[in-house]
């Protein structure tokens, strides 16, 4: 093809001429009627060599044709090598070929050929100006497009209505939403086509209730809304998430029957999906006439979004199965339902299929592919993805470093921040939200003071989400007044801000500054949601505010009308047996609307342990053995309920149980950070390097502590002898730690240390007669909650 074009005889001359008159008998001839019917560039390429040999090459109408085609299908380098073979060059063949490179050039090659045509004294055509500022707002380039509306306005193109419908959507695409409409404003006359660009602009910008405002007007200034109306409108509907507004717009269309247009009834399905009318949207679906792979992909993105992963990947599985060929958009939404549902054998089959149909250089769909293996536990396989991936995009490390956080690998989590910074990958809200939650786990207040002040120097310590991810964080740290002091300073505050404060405060065992942040977020515009209910009713459950927690779950439903899940059931039996309520907690236990699940029957048996309630234990045990037989968990507490009750034989039988069965007690362990190290104990381990200096601190501390009223407890314990019972209490992995701390840190200054598992009375009691004697504040963290003692006494009022 471009051996027969470098044929064509060179210009003499590069400046336009008038027009040469066509010979209309060259216009039926039947070569020109073929490159009529041209419809891609494997047809043009089939004819041209007709046009060629005899000699239609040379003649103007033929030339101007196939400069238009050549530019209309990309063949920019054939279209120039006929462009240039001209000598009298009329302005048509520079309008084609301005439109071939303003579609498929670099925007700079694009303006360079405009100021090249307008050296050559070519006039401007309004549709110049048309394609160049499409291209301008699709790349987002403001400067140029400003340049390209000052050479409109200087051709005398400031009152066509065509010209500045292109300004308008030029200035919308570039975010200049004011500009836009500076621009409508201004124009003297405005077509439907001129009032959807504005509409569309006010969508696009996220500008919602302006968009549908400016519907209204388009009306009033007598224009009916067409098909582009509906569907850059019904997308603002979904913005505000207005059902109703969205409806009416649906019964317009079904009026102007409109509503069969595969791109209208898309949208609408998609604003039915995005409006969590799902099923509304999945009957428009099944009554299209015809649907494209966009109505597919908004069907599976909707029951993706809506919580219906299964139906999701179904639907995916359909349209493959019908033809349909997948796009990137379908992948991803496939992906997406795989890392919901963990199917991780359905998650390699859409890889399979990605990299058959080559998109594994589509950087989007591999980051799906990452967040899909992170979510089904194969964080290994995510990596492989990441490491391969080449032109690895912001969103690639949140991904990663995302998947790592979900997978308990903080450490490596860490280690791809770090290294993402190294690289010049500039941190965003999105990827300190991902770390920050990491480092709550690790709960070392001196990490949290860091990453606060690493958002600072981010400029993001006014972001909403960042501030409410730090606000957790530093209350999992032990740092709950400064969190406080986080929350009051903000000026916006995000439902998941009250609820991080809220829990914040019931894990430290504030359960009256909980109650009263919850008083005050009903009087606040923001309204609660399941997870407040969750938090405020667990805070009651802390701190033994029954009454406080029977009202609030009550009102869930009664005045939000919040259906209760099965965690806030467990919240309150927790409620109830930790103050004891026992019968009162087995007869709601009873009256459940559902059949109770783990969380219920876990509260009920940690509660039976509380109080040594030996016959409702072994009911609770025996449902959680047939619900979760596999944990070893459930068994030790039952064990330890016949312990306290001295039925030595049914502890031995469970144990034997638990033997039979390879079952075993999670280990025990107690750390604490000091000079950027995590120091870790297990009871009676003796691996520290200090281990002889720790031992004989606490062999002191146990002394100085019993001389000030401590009496160890050693009614768990069986089969051996009072002062080996002591030997082992005193060995305690908490123990050890505190010891550790004591010898490490400064006089006065506060030891924070963190259980794994929940504190027991005996470390609990000797905790505060360590804070009594040695006058400092120990803070623990285990699974449950933090312990703040100080001067003999624990902040949770001995209430755990």
């Amino acid at each position: 093809m471009i051996s027969t074009l470098s044929s064509f005889p060179p210009p003499t001359s590069s400046v336009s001429a008038p027009s040469p008159r066509f010979s209309p008998h060259l216009l039926s001839h039947p070569s020109y009627l073929l490159l009529e019917l041209c419809t891609d560039q494997l047809e043009l390429r089939r004819f041209l060599p007709h046009v060629v040999k005899r000699g239609l090459h040379r003649e103007h109408a033929f030339q101007t044709r196939l400069v238009a085609l050549f530019a209309r299908f990309g063949s920019l380098r054939d279209a120039a090598l006929v462009f240039d073979s001209v000598e009298h060059k009329p302005e048509e063949l520079y309008h084609s070929l301005l439109k071939g490179h303003a579609k498929y050039s670099s925007l700079d090659r694009a303006i360079a050929f405009y100021l090249a045509m307008r050296h050559a004294s070519v006039r401007p055509a309004v549709y110049n100006f048309t394609y160049l500022l499409k291209a301008c707002g699709d790349r987002s380039d403001l400067r140029r497009g400003r340049e390209m509306h000052a050479q409109l306005v200087t051709s005398g193109f400031s009152s066509n209505v065509f010209a500045m419908t292109a300004v308008v959507n030029m200035y919308a695409k570039c975010r200049r939403i004011a500009d836009a409409r500076r621009m409508f404003d201004r124009m003297p006359e405005r077509d439907l086509v001129a009032w959807n660009a504005i509409v569309c602009g006010y969508a696009q910008n996220g500008m919602a209730v302006m968009a549908l405002e400016m519907v209204i007007e388009l009306q009033k200034d007598g224009h009916r809304p067409d098909s582009i109306t509906l569907v850059s409108a019904l997308p603002a509907c979904t913005s505000i998430g207005s059902l109703r507004t969205g409806k009416s717009f649906h019964a317009f269309a079904i009026r102007a029957g409109s509503d069969s247009l595969v791109n209208v009834s898309t949208a609408l399905l998609d604003m039915y999906s995005k409006c969590g009318a799902i099923k509304i949207a999945r009957l428009l679906f099944d009554r299209m006439p015809h649907k494209n792979v966009v109505s597919w992909n908004s069907m599976i993105d909707g029951y993706g979004q809506n919580g219906n992963a299964c139906e999701a990947l179904r639907l995916f599985k359909k349209m493959i199965e019908e033809g349909i060929q997948a796009t990137d958009v379908s992948i991803m939404g496939a992906l997406y339902a795989c890392g919901e549902l963990g199917d991780i054998d359905e998650g390699r089959r859409v890889h399979d299929m990605l990299k058959r149909i080559g998109l594994e250089s589509d950087v989007s769909v591999m980051n799906a592919l990452i967040t899909m293996y992170s979510k089904c536990k194969r964080v290994d396989l995510a990596e492989q993805v990441f490491e391969k991936l080449k032109a690895k995009t912001l969103v690639s490390w949140n991904a990663m470093i995302l998947g790592y956080a979900q997978n308990d690998r903080i450490e490596d989590a860490l280690r791809l921040f770090i290294k993402m910074q190294e690289e010049n990958v500039k941190p965003d809200s999105f990827t300190m939200v991902s770390v920050i939650p990491a480092l709550a786990d690790v709960s070392v207040l001196r990490q949290a003071k860091w990453i606060h002040g690493f958002a600072i120097r981010l400029f993001l310590d006014k972001n909403i989400f960042v501030m409410t991810a730090l606000i957790d964080l530093y209350a999992k740290c032990g740092g709950v007044q400064i969190a406080r002091k986080l929350f009051d300073a903000m000026g916006e505050r995000h439902v998941t801000t009250w609820n991080a404060m809220i829990d914040g405060y019931g894990t430290h065992g504030f359960g009256k500054s909980a109650v009263d942040l919850f008083e005050e977020m009903k009087r606040s515009s923001v309204k609660p949601n399941d997870i407040t209910f969750l938090s405020v009713l667990s805070a009651c459950s802390h701190s033994g505010l029954v009454h406080e927690g029977k009202k609030y779950f009550a009102s869930m439903k009664q005045d939000y009308c919040f259906e209760p899940g099965m965690d806030h059931y467990g919240c309150m039996v927790d409620l109830l047996g930790r103050a004891g309520r026992l019968d009162e907690a087995w007869d709601f236990i009873q009256k459940m609307p559902n059949k109770p699940g783990i969380s219920v029957y876990g509260a009920m048996l940690g509660a039976c342990k509380i109080h040594k309630n030996v016959k409702l234990g072994e009911v609770a045990a025996k449902r959680l053995f047939e619900l979760e037989p596999d944990e070893g968990g459930y068994h030790v507490l039952l064990a330890n309920i016949y312990a306290t009750a001295s039925m030595w034989e049914d502890v031995a039988r469970v144990r034997t149980m638990m033997e039979k069965k390879g079952l075993r007690k999670t280990p025990g362990f107690s750390s604490i950070d000091l000079k950027n190290r995590i120091h870790t104990f297990y009871s009676g381990s003796t691996d520290h390097p200090q281990a002889e200096k720790i031992y004989t601190r606490l062999t002191r501390l146990i002394d100085e502590i019993k001389a000030a009223g401590y009496v160890p407890d050693t009614d768990s314990s069986h089969d051996v002898e009072e002062d080996v019972k002591e030997q082992l209490l005193n060995t305690h992995s908490e123990k050890l730690a505190i010891a550790f701390g004591l010898i490490n840190t400064a006089p006065g200054s506060t030891i924070q240390i963190r259980k794994n598992l929940r504190v027991c009375k005996d470390c609990h009691n000797a905790t505060k007669f360590i804070s009594q004697v040695t006058g400092r504040e120990i803070i623990v963290r285990d699974m449950q909650r933090f312990h703040h003692f100080k001067n003999g006494q624990c902040s949770c009022g001995d209430y755990w």
